[in-house]
């Protein structure tokens, strides 16, 4: 019984995390472990998809890094992860925008979101 409670706190349900979904711009605080250090690390960009359901369910994420794309598959449920930020609603018509990578400078901008 023991594993099975710790494997319950180690594991992020998403109870505590924001509902986001493809063209957001989010913000993910990840926990970094060096030795006996630990900070937390920032990665910023837009979500190109979601994928999965349930503690399977992750979730990409594009940003721009000079002029190198760089992508990051993040598990939903990962202990890793203190945080979720959305910074930006996207208007996109896709659940997969995996057409961004081809596209560089404004075309690869995503208009925002008006929230209602």
């Amino acid at each position: 019984m023991d594993a099975i409670k710790y494997v319950q706190e180690q594991t992020n349900l998403g109870n505590d995390l924001p509902s986001f979904r493809a063209g957001d711009n989010i913000s993910v605080s990840l926990k970094i472990i060096e030795g006996a250090k630990e900070r937390i690390q920032i990665f910023r960009g837009d979500v190109i998809q979601i994928k999965g359901q349930g503690n399977t369910k992750t979730f990409t994420v594009r940003k721009m890094s000079g002029n190198v794309g760089v992508e990051r598959i993040f598990p939903l449920s990962s202990p890793v992860i203190t945080a979720i930020e959305v910074n930006k609603r996207g208007k996109v018509r896709r659940s997969k925008l995996f057409y961004l990578r081809n596209l560089v400078g404004k075309k690869a901008k995503i208009k925002e979101r008006q929230l209602k």
